[in-house]
């Protein structure tokens, strides 16, 4: 669970939303408390995807076919609207984590449990069945695991049994790995019961071993793996072996019948799920082991006792705001630090070095994972430079209770490189804390390497994986989501250039944040006012045509939803040409130096929100700036004062450690209940969820004469040019 952000709603078809529970392509998964009291996870879907009249109809079919469900282990459909803006639908929430987060953060399951797993879901997916539906996206994502047992989950593909499909000709629908091979090649025979069992038999091998049968990589590969080659199952258990391979048969017809699946799970020496006794690390009666146990109760011990939040979305221009809890934790947040501030420059000896503490101190080393010599270098090489620094400052103050080291590892942006790396730093016990990697894709693996070691891991500079899905306990993310964009854009509309009509340009082949800052804006729209989204075909070029569609629909406020800074510019010369004269808006992917060169002078007053700091715009980061240039000649790049702030929370973190042992074990514990005040913004944590509290950590920039001018942290932007 993770907070609720500005721009979510505070309620949906009157239950009450209290945290975000995930959040993807299709929508926000939000829990609830409905109107009789009861703990809900309401799934609301994008407006543009709504907009599909196809993807409507097949929405009102799911929400009819789950509401027909009853059966133990499946997750009924309790409340629905197809018909709202954002269609939306409500079920029980289930306070376990997913089988995919499950086996992630805690390893394989044992044997005795896995059969427990496939024994309840087989009896859940003969209820689907029986109803007159096909599943055909059982996965691991879509199983819960509950103290009482497993719960099937989401039907948003789920079709009746015989009805037209709603995908185009040769779409495959569902998740490659865990699809049938006669769906996966997109023209095979009519979907039935044995492509879920098949799907099934993929789920059990994955929760035994923590891989799926038939590997990873490319959905493409995937897909002919799984259609022309046999399953990997090597460490799988023996006896697990039997009904998984027979799940997985090629030949629909040699799978076995749900009832018969049901009958090989079973121990038939004790007429129950469970052939070796109970699961290793479980209490008797219990199936699944005591750790997954024990994060279930306290889910639902948090869940219990959420209040309810004050209302999120941001509210038109008000000459007298009320000061909300909310807003109060916001303001305040600035003012809560834990341990001093890093300020090495003041400590320096006039010969450029440290001035060493006093003997005897222990050392702890910080590890750095960076592309510092691949196609990510620049970002690399800003983390290490922020970080020596720090390091610097630190061991140059006289009352510093412990000495730091930083140790750095080159991964080159390889994947290969990247897994050695990590555990090459890992290995190293003297390392307490580990930051990286500067690159989204290494992310998964080095965070499962941390959590394995118990060791803090730090992302700076990109998001951890499923970040709304999925609790890394060891990973801290002092990086806000990309939804923090868009509620900068959404402020600067709402208060400082009141936009009541928005017009919003989505490149459609451009990365994530785009449609993120898309859903946004719809969800909570500038001023109370409408937004109008036109999308821009992948590859599309006639920037003209999207202009003139903004001025013609009277927009008052254009925004580029779009990640390309030569695309950007060439619609900011489309306006221009034009006659646009409104507030025109961009996010950070596109604020680079292509976006002025190809926009010319119709790039002056664009204005861009970010999730770096400009340490030379200020005041407080004035002795940073001046160390970095007397460093290094330039001024700081972009995430060099953030790497530089997380090493201030370790350091906060670490000294707070003082009796309580300052070990890996200690400081996985201990950052997330520590506050620093960085100079890029205040890192603070949620003590449940350990997201990144607060809304003061989004930037504004202006383009003037040229160049991009920090204007500051949006909520203390009071007024621009």
């Amino acid at each position: 669970m993770h907070p609720l952000l500005a721009a979510d709603p505070s309620a949906i078809g009157g239950n009450r939303l209290l945290r975000r529970l995930g959040s993807g392509g299709m929508g926000t998964v939000y829990l609830g408390r409905s109107p009789a009291g009861t703990l809900v996870a309401v799934k609301v879907i994008r407006a543009d995807r709504a907009a599909d009249p196809s993807f409507r109809t097949r929405f009102r079919r799911e929400a009819q076919a789950a509401g027909r469900l009853t059966g133990r282990w499946v997750v009924p459909v309790v409340a629905a609207d197809p018909e709202a803006r954002e269609p939306w639908l409500a079920t029980p929430f289930v306070p376990g984590p997913a089988l995919s987060e499950a086996v992630g953060g805690y390893g394989p399951l044992p044997a005795g449990t896995v059969r427990t797993l496939g024994a309840r879901l087989a009896e859940a997916l003969e209820q689907v069945h029986a109803a007159g539906l096909i599943h055909r996206d059982v996965k691991p994502g879509n199983v819960l695991l509950a103290a009482d047992g497993p719960r099937l989950i989401d039907f948003g593909i789920a079709r009746a049994t015989g009805a037209t499909t709603l995908t185009a000709v040769d779409t495959i629908v569902g998740t490659p790995g865990y699809l049938a091979p006669e769906l996966a090649q997109g023209a095979g025979p009519e979907p039935g019961p044995p492509s879920d069992v098949f799907s099934l038999g993929c789920v059990l091998a994955y929760a035994a071993t923590g891989l799926g049968p038939f590997g990873g990589g490319h959905p493409a590969a995937v897909v002919f793996r799984t259609v022309h080659e046999e399953p990997a199952l090597q460490g799988l258990p023996g006896e697990l072996l039997g009904p998984v391979t027979a799940c997985l048969a090629k030949d629909p017809a040699a799978r076995p019948t749900l009832p018969h699946l049901r009958a090989l799970l079973t121990d038939p020496r004790r007429g129950a799920p469970g052939a070796t006794g109970h699961p290793s690390g479980a209490e008797p009666g219990q199936w699944l082991p005591a750790p997954l146990l024990r994060l279930i109760a306290e889910r639902s011990t948090r869940a219990l006792d959420l209040p309810a939040p004050e209302p999120t979305r941001l509210d038109a221009p008000s000459p007298r705001r009320p000061l909300t809890r909310r807003r109060l934790l916001a303001a305040g947040g600035a003012l809560v630090v834990t341990g001093a501030p890093i300020a090495w420059y003041a400590t320096r000896d006039r010969t450029g070095g440290a001035t060493p503490p006093a003997g005897g101190l222990r050392t702890h080393t910080l590890a750095l994972q960076a592309d510092l010599s691949g196609p990510g270098k620049d970002t690399g090489q800003a983390h290490e430079r922020g970080m020596r620094l720090a390091v610097d400052g630190h061991n140059a103050r006289r009352d510093a209770p412990f000495r730091l080291a930083l140790r750095v590892g080159d991964d080159a942006g390889d994947p290969q490189r990247a897994a050695r790396t990590a555990a090459e730093l890992i290995a190293d016990p003297t390392v307490v804390a580990l930051t990286g990697p500067t690159w989204s894709a290494a992310v998964p693996a080095v965070a499962a390497a941390c959590l394995a070691a118990d060791l803090t891991q730090l992302l700076v500079s990109v998001n951890g994986p499923e970040m709304y899905q999925t609790q890394w306990r060891t990973m801290c993310v002092t990086r806000p989501v990309d939804d923090q964009l868009g509620s900068a854009i959404v402020y600067y509309l709402s208060q400082l250039r009141p936009s009541h009509r928005t017009g919003v340009v989505e490149d459609a082949g451009a990365q994530e944040p785009a449609w993120r800052l898309t859903r946004v804006l719809e969800q909570s729209p500038p001023a109370q006012g409408t937004v109008s989204v036109h999308r821009m075909p992948a590859g599309g070029s006639d920037f003209a045509a999207a202009a003139g569609a903004l001025t013609g629909a009277g927009a008052q406020a254009a925004v580029f939803a779009g990640t390309s800074p030569e695309r950007a510019g060439l619609f900011a010369r489309a306006l221009a040409e034009a006659g646009f004269q409104g507030p025109r808006l961009g996010i950070q992917q596109a604020m680079e130096p292509a976006f002025l060169s190809t926009a010319g002078p119709a790039a002056d007053g664009w204005i861009f929100s970010s999730l770096f700091t400009d340490p030379a715009a200020v005041p407080d980061a004035a002795g940073f700036t001046a160390a970095y240039r007397a460093a290094h000649g330039t001024a700081p790049a972009r995430w060099a004062t953030e790497a530089y702030d997380a090493v201030g929370l370790l350091v906060a973190a670490l000294t707070g450690l003082e009796g309580e042992g300052r070990d890996r074990a200690g400081l996985s514990r201990r950052v997330f209940r520590t506050t620093h005040q960085g100079l890029a913004k205040p890192l603070a944590f949620d003590g449940d969820t350990h997201a990144l509290a607060g809304n003061r950590s989004a930037h504004l920039y202006r383009v003037e004469s040229g160049a991009y001018r920090y204007l500051g942290l949006y909520p203390d932007v009071r007024s621009v040019p």
